[in-house]
């Protein structure tokens, strides 16, 4: 019996992540996001999966629709997948922002704190693994690049992945995908592959692509 898995995606490229600027909610893909989403949907599209969960930011839900229409399943939306809120940053240009908004222990003003963001990410998790108990194929999650690091760090069992992760941390590009096995303890068999994308000419210019 094939041993099921988890794709854990990040959602397309929007203009906002292009310009580096935090994004809305309702920020939409792009061309070239669109473009990586239907890359996305043909190479899972012959998995059997089972479920495609995703975040209710447009972006990741226009991202998900895709995916879900490939599988033949019908899209499930998750709040507790959203990016972290960056509250009061957002809209403004990571340029614009003194500092490094990323750092340890930064709050953006009206956003969530990284022990806010990351406690948030924990629960996802814990009431996701409930939730797929029962599931019999593969599940895929569409969410954005935080979302993913979290997951990776904190919640699955990602051994040599983070040993040999290079400065700055594990990279999520736009539409990347993350294999998991789908049992405890959530073994990472890859890391943001980007095959598809590189197949189809749309392969990130670098790793350092706008995370939120």
């Amino acid at each position: 019996m094939k041993r099921r898995r988890i794709f854990l995606i990040r959602h397309g490229e929007t203009p906002s992540n292009a310009k580096r600027v935090f994004q809305i909610p309702e920020t939409p893909l792009s061309d070239r996001g669109r473009l990586q989403a239907a890359a996305l949907a043909e190479r899972l599209g012959g998995e059997p999966i089972e479920r495609v969960i995703a975040s209710d930011y447009e972006r990741a839900a226009h991202t998900g629709r895709l995916v879900a229409g490939a599988a033949g399943v019908e899209l499930e939306l998750e709040p507790l997948l959203r990016e972290r809120n960056f509250g009061d940053l957002r809209g403004r240009a990571y340029a614009d922002v003194d500092g490094d908004p990323f750092r340890d222990g930064y709050a953006p003003p009206g956003g969530e704190s990284w022990a806010d963001f990351h406690g948030r990410a924990d629960r996802a998790w814990s009431e996701l693994v409930d939730r797929l108990a029962g599931a019999t194929g593969d599940v895929a999650l569409v969410t954005h690049g935080l979302v993913c690091r979290a997951f990776v760090d904190r919640c699955f069992e990602a051994g040599d992945w983070l040993h040999a992760a290079p400065p700055g941390g594990l990279a999520f590009a736009n539409t990347s995908v993350t294999i998991v096995g789908a049992e405890a303890p959530f073994a990472v068999e890859r890391v943001g592959c980007v095959e598809h994308l590189e197949a189809a000419g749309l392969a990130p210019a670098s790793r350092d692509a706008a995370l939120a």
